[in-house]
């Protein structure tokens, strides 16, 4: 193999993996502006005493094992948020992939105030596993 063939499909390899991980890497982002920004607010803010915020929320540190399965399936139950309950149905989206589910989670517990550690794929279709 040539030294400018070697030079050409090393270049053409970088320009394909790059657009394949570029397509991704903003899809926690965009996940949240199309499935969860027009409840909890363009900035985590939430709604008053109606829809809780993401924001800064202790609803993320402490529960935060339960994340993907509440992101699956929902939730109808009383939850508290710094101190405020809110009692709101959250739809849940069951057609989110676990690596969907990941990256939307890793953009969410890094903005805003939030400061989680990042989670990876395994991870989360552990905790998905578990999900009633």
């Amino acid at each position: 193999m040539s030294i400018q063939f070697r030079f050409l499909l090393g270049i053409s390899l970088s320009i394909t993996l790059t657009g394949c991980f570029s397509n991704n890497r903003h899809q926690g982002e965009k996940l949240y502006a199309q499935k969860c920004a027009s409840c909890h607010g363009e900035q985590g803010q939430g709604l008053g005493r109606l829809i809780p915020p993401i924001a800064g929320s202790d609803y993320l540190t402490d529960h935060r094992a339960e994340l993907p399965c509440l992101l699956r399936n929902g939730q109808n139950e009383v939850i508290v948020v710094n101190g405020v309950g809110y009692h709101n149905v959250m739809p849940g989206n069951k057609s989110l992939s676990p690596a969907q589910v990941t990256n939307l989670l890793n953009y969410i517990e890094s903005h805003w105030g939030n400061e989680a550690a990042p989670r990876t794929i395994s991870d989360v279709q552990a905790q998905l596993d578990k999900c009633h």
